[in-house]
């Protein structure tokens, strides 16, 4: 699913078959409409543009978990991309002149493959644990491994930048 580019480093062991330390549970599962990684947009932004939305489905165990999340507006979700590759520490994107190493990177390849997506709360079913979403950059089957309340006074910073990326309509 993944290639290996030019410039790329692989970590010495791969981290999928160390021994687990963080005893991570999954607590549901994503419902999209992506089924290939082709598909799928490559961030939430492009993922609203298509106009998709999906569902998340949180496991019974954890449902009483959702009591009062109905007040967000908004989501924040951590995923487990189960596809990724967990070896790759230094990447060569194919937008990018130079390599770069992976945690300045949000690619799904990386030692803990932990996606963040923050999504719309479009509806909330605590019986069935079913959480609609506007939209969802990842792929359908996805486990959940925490979801959290986004807060737009302590979760957003207006001045945040990432040096040589263009971002148009940030604000100054």
């Amino acid at each position: 699913m993944f290639e290996t580019r030019s410039g790329e480093k692989l970590l010495k062991t791969d981290p999928a078959t160390m021994p687990p330390d963080g005893h991570v549970v999954f607590i549901g599962r994503i419902a999209s409409p992506w089924t290939t990684r082709e598909t799928c947009p490559k961030n939430m932004k492009a993922a609203r543009e298509t106009g998709r939305p999906a569902a998340l489905t949180i496991d019974p165990l954890y449902r009483d978990g959702l009591l009062d999340l109905e007040r967000a507006s908004h989501v924040i979700i951590l995923s487990w991309l189960h596809h990724a590759p967990r070896q790759l520490i230094v990447q060569k994107p194919r937008h990018a002149t130079e390599p770069k190493g992976v945690f300045s990177l949000r690619s799904p390849a990386r030692p803990n493959p932990i996606g963040l997506h923050v999504a719309k709360l479009v509806a909330l079913d605590i019986d069935t644990g079913r959480i609609d979403l506007d939209a969802i950059d990842v792929l359908d089957g996805t486990p959940v491994i925490d979801l959290k309340p986004y807060f737009a006074s302590t979760d957003a910073f207006a001045e945040a930048t990432m040096a040589g990326r263009d971002e148009p309509g940030r604000v100054e």
